[in-house]
Formats: C-alpha cells, sequence, structure tokens
C-alpha cells in the first residue's frame, strides 16, 4: 500500500495544478460604519506582529502539504487593511510564500489598501518585493459621503497615493468604488466616475451598499436614522456606470468588476470560475479537493492554533470543512458562473456533470425558460447569461439552481 500511494504522489507531483493564495490580514485603522467583514480597529504593531508570525506558520504548514502538487499563479492579500502593517511584516509574509510554494514568475499577486495608510516608502517596497496589482479603496470622491461612511480617507488621500503608486511602478491597479449610499445623488455618482476615469485605471470595482446586520449602519437602520436608498435610483447609478465604463473601453466581465483588456482580476476569477484557491489567516476560507472548509475566526484560537501547527497530521486552523456532493458542485458552478457577463459555458457544464442543464433541473426548467423568454436570461447553443436586465434580479434567478 504505502509503494501505491508514493506512485501516485510522485504522479501528481510530475503534473502540478494551479492555485490561487488568499491571504487575510485583519485590521484596520478603524471600522467603517457598513462593514460586516472579519476585521479589528485599534489593534497594536505588537498584536499585528504575533498574528503575521501565525500566518507565517499556517503558510508553512499548508508548504509542506501542497509545495508539489500545485503552483501559484495568484496571491490576493486582502483585508481589513494590509496596508496598515509595516512593510517588514508584509515582506516576511511574501517571503514566506515565495519560500514555501512554487510562485510563477508571472503570477498575479496583489495587494489591499486604504488610501489614508499608503505613503511613498511603502509603495515602493510593495513594488519591490514583487507585489504588482494594487488595490486602493477609494469608495467615493466626495468627502462628506466618505465621512458619512467612516472612511478615514478623503479624497485628496485617495488623488495622492494614486499617483504615487503609479510613480512606484505600479502598471495595474484597481480602485474600489460604492454607489447606492443613503444621501448620494446621480450628480454625485457620475462626478466620481468621472474623476476615476480620468486616471484610467486598469480596473475598477463598483458595489452597491448593503446594510448588513452588526454594523452601525444597520443599528442606524432599525432606529430609523438611515433610509436606503430607493431600489429605482440604486439600479439606475449601476446602469449608468456600466454605460461609462463600456465607452471608456472597459470589458464588463462581471456583475460588479470591470477592466481593460487583459486586465481582469485573475484571482477572482478563480472565485467565480470554481478554480481552487486556499484560503490562509483568520476567518479565511478555501475551496481544495472537492471540499470547502474556513479557518478559526476567533484571533487567540487563531494564534494557539500556530502554536501546535508542527505537530498536527490535520490543519489545526480549520474549525469548519465540507465535502461537496455533485449537487453542491452543480449548485456552485452556476451560481458563481452567471455572476460573469459572458455566463456559463453549457458544453463545458456539460462534461463536468455528465448532462445537459435541461436534464438536472428538468423539475424547475419551466420557470428557468420562463425567465429566458422574459428577457432576462439568454440561452445560445453553448451559453447561459443574464442579460442587463437580467442583472438587476440575478439573486431571485440565481435561487432557482441552489
Amino acid at each position: 500500500m504505502m509503494t501505491i500511494n508514493k506512485s501516485i504522489m510522485r504522479k501528481q507531483d510530475q503534473n502540478p495544478k494551479p492555485l490561487g493564495l488568499y491571504l487575510h490580514i485583519p485590521f484596520c485603522t478603524e471600522k467603517c460604519n457598513y462593514c460586516d467583514f472579519l476585521s479589528f480597529g485599534g489593534v497594536g504593531n505588537d498584536r499585528q506582529g504575533q498574528y503575521v508570525n501565525a500566518l507565517v506558520k499556517e503558510i508553512e504548514y499548508y508548504g509542506k502539504e501542497y509545495h508539489n502538487k500545485y503552483y501559484v499563479d495568484t496571491i490576493f492579500i486582502g483585508g481589513g487593511t494590509p496596508s496598515i502593517l509595516e512593510v517588514a511584516l508584509i515582506a516576511e509574509l511574501m517571503a514566506a510564500v515565495r519560500a514555501n510554494f512554487h510562485v510563477l514568475p508571472d503570477a498575479e499577486i496583489t495587494m489591499e489598501s486604504n488610501p489614508k495608510t499608503l505613503n511613498r516608502y511603502k509603495l515602493n517596497r510593495y513594488f519591490d518585493l514583487g507585489i504588482n496589482r494594487l488595490s486602493i479603496g477609494a469608495q467615493s470622491l466626495d468627502n462628506d459621503l466618505l465621512a458619512f461612511l467612516g472612511r478615514i480617507h478623503r479624497a485628496e488621500d485617495f488623488l495622492e497615493s494614486y499617483q504615487a503608486a503609479r510613480e512606484a511602478g505600479f502598471q495595474n491597479i484597481n480602485t474600489d468604488l460604492m454607489f447606492g449610499i443613503p444621501g448620494q445623488n446621480m450628480e454625485c455618482w457620475l462626478d466620481t466616475l468621472k474623476k476615476v476615469l480620468k486616471l484610467m485605471p486598469e480596473h475598477i470595482s463598483f458595489y452597491s451598499l448593503q446594510i448588513e446586520e452588526g454594523t452601525p449602519f444597520f443599528k442606524m437602520y432599525r432606529e430609523g436614522r438611515l433610509e436606503p436608498i430607493d431600489d429605482d435610483a440604486d439600479r439606475d447609478m449601476y446602469h449608468r456606470a456600466v454605460e461609462l465604463f463600456y465607452r471608456e473601453g472597459y470589458h464588463h466581465y462581471e456583475i460588479s468588476n470591470c477592466g481593460r483588456p487583459g486586465y481582469e482580476c485573475r484571482h477572482n476569477l478563480k472565485y467565480w470560475s470554481m478554480d481552487e484557491y486556499l484560503g490562509l489567516g483568520l476567518g479565511a476560507h478555501s475551496y481544495l479537493e472537492g471540499a470547502r472548509f474556513s479557518n478559526a475566526e476567533r484571533l487567540s484560537d487563531y494564534v494557539e492554533a500556530s502554536r501546535v501547527s508542527e505537530n498536527k497530521s490535520t490543519s489545526p486552523f480549520i474549525v469548519w470543512y465540507h465535502k461537496n456532493s455533485r449537487q453542491e458542485d452543480i449548485s456552485e458552478y452556476l451560481f458563481t458562473g452567471l455572476r460573469k457577463r459572458e455566463g456559463i459555458d453549457l458544453d463545458d457544464f456539460e462534461a463536468q456533470f455528465q448532462q445537459p442543464i435541461e436534464e438536472i433541473y428538468a423539475d424547475n426548467w419551466h420557470r428557468l425558460k420562463a425567465f429566458i423568454e422574459s428577457g432576462y436570461l439568454v440561452k445560445t447553443e453553448n451559453r447561459l447569461y443574464f442579460t442587463k436586465q437580467g442583472i438587476d434580479i440575478s439573486n431571485t434567478i440565481l435561487t432557482e439552481f441552489v
């Protein structure tokens, strides 16, 4: 039996597969009013350093298991606000990843940032460390809206950081923008869009504000002190943005993302294509070898797991593990794939699941067919995708596949 296993391992080693790495940095200067992400404000340098040490331990743990099975073609350092860390800690993380995984020379390496936490020194060092894609959270270029959102930066900080990033050598910059904010009108939204488009970033992510439970905005909403924006106004802002992006030569490749041709986010495409990725850090999620799993969400638990990781044959970081069933894979394939503007490849779908989509969803195909006949979905010989109108009710349609 041992001989057979070694033989299989050697075969796997000869055919490594692509893997995306996500590294979660859960620290911020302070939490924004809308944020329900797993992050903390006001954590000191000592605690941040302790966390990075734990994260390095996790990198080392999985490196032993996956170094020969996978090559890394995308890395995404997200948060939180990764740029809040001292540069030496980012350098430590990058060194650990490269020492424990085979990172391709042309790997896409993204780091999220808040404009207020950037400076020229940091940007130059990030670029020297091989980080080649910078995501800057602008959200808005209206200072009153930024204050309302609880952002620590002003529009001027974003503009200065963007220019400094260009001067540091970054040729792949994403800008995060938010619409549907209470108090935001179309004029304000278009002003932000036009100012950002003048900068010609390679990629723009644009999201509608969601009022999530557990946030200051949710408390204000429950108390009647916050009135969400009208749905029609929200949708108008979305479609006006898409029109402007198309006019400026951007490829609207996913519901909330557009990029210049060739600058689509390779890492995020893994999520929407059910490709494999490994999440590292507090609360990080993974999809690997047909299973989904996630890490501890309490900082003390995560740090403690790192202390015993060297002596464990199974990961001490994982608190939830689920092996997908065939039906779950089918549902996730459709749920994530339909977020892409090109939709899903029906030939690939049938090849993977050995049945055409009409057979798998025979019981409710009449309802899906009604969405096609109503102009919300388009089904060609080999593709299924949302129309412009279908995007607006995409959540309703997607529930048919779950």
